[in-house]
């Protein structure tokens, strides 16, 4: 087996990235069902890789840019039953539980605006993701300060009261 790492390429660098697996070209239509459900207006691409038959990468979405991005950066992990989606207008956090609920999505790899590096294993010719690369380590821990601020920020966002 050998080893691959792919950077995943983004229109934006506040564009949030999902990657996930999922066993049925239906996957596609029922994510963006998902999608446009979870948020009014949502800005999004979505992309799906076929791992048998034809093995296109299947997309769609409600943005012409991110359908692209997303369908760019399935095609480079290059993994069957692979899922990108490509969040422009929306968190992760707004849209996780419909995706999640989509039958036949099996994991979530990753969400995140962080730079992220998926990690691909490839035998024989086929590939498989074993795990993601997000971000950047940790430079310490949080002090009083952070702590506070870190309250203040979810409050302003209204995530929490």
């Amino acid at each position: 087996m050998e080893l691959k790492i792919v950077a995943i390429s983004k229109p934006s660098e506040d564009i949030n990235v999902i990657v996930g697996q999922s066993h049925f070209i239906k996957t596609v239509e029922d994510l963006f069902e998902a999608l446009v459900a979870a948020v009014p207006g949502i800005a999004f691409g979505v992309a799906f890789n076929e791992a048998s038959g034809p093995r296109l990468v299947r997309y769609t979405g409600t943005d012409p840019v991110l359908e692209r991005a997303a369908a760019a950066a399935a095609l480079a992990i290059g993994a069957g039953h692979i899922f990108v989606v490509m969040l422009g207008n929306a968190f992760p956090l707004n849209v996780l539980n419909s995706i999640k609920s989509v039958g036949e999505v099996c994991t979530i790899f990753c969400a995140s605006a962080n730079p992220l590096r998926i990690v691909v294993g490839e035998h024989d010719g086929a590939r498989g993701v074993l795990g993601v690369i997000d971000g950047e380590p940790p430079l310490g821990l949080e002090g009083e300060a952070e702590r506070k601020e870190r309250h203040a920020m979810l409050r302003r966002f209204g995530y929490k009261h």
